[in-house]
């Protein structure tokens, strides 16, 4: 599938690093380095407009090398980018480590996953058919 891109950035366009990699990796784009303190967030700007088919989203997730090097995630994970959206992606990132830690423009920050999405069509009932966990929550199964 082709999908359309804007990139106002000096970072190359997104790429995925392995033939088996899921996701594009996306940069910072910033005009100077941002020194998050803990639990601080902020929003990332990563220079890049797309153009999503109907039916399709992209998933903006954490990247697990970020968030074990320096304890930076992020915070909506995973956000949704619409197929109706034309604005810039951005990525709200927190610092979950107790250090202050320095974000620097190019550096890969998150993951973008295209999947496809299913619409659906709600009906309003009664009652619901019944399953063997039937109300049955959080570690209800005995997996924790």
């Amino acid at each position: 599938m082709k999908v359309r891109i804007i990139n106002k950035s000096d970072n190359p366009l997104p790429e995925y690093e392995t033939s088996g990699s899921a996701g594009l990796d996306l940069r910072a784009y910033l005009k100077e380095p941002i020194a998050l303190k803990p639990l601080q967030r902020v929003l990332v700007p990563t220079g890049l407009y797309i153009e999503l088919p109907e039916g399709f989203e992209a998933q903006v997730r954490p990247r697990s090398g970020l968030a074990l090097k320096k304890g930076l995630s992020v915070l909506n994970s995973p956000g949704t980018v619409d197929s109706d959206y034309r604005g810039e992606i951005k990525i709200i990132i927190i610092n979950l480590s107790n250090e202050t830690t320095i974000l620097n423009t190019g550096e890969r920050i998150a993951q973008m996953v295209i999947s496809e999405v299913e619409r659906i069509i709600l009906v309003e009932v009664e009652e619901l058919n019944e399953t063997k966990r039937g109300e049955g929550g959080f570690g209800h199964t005995g997996i924790v």
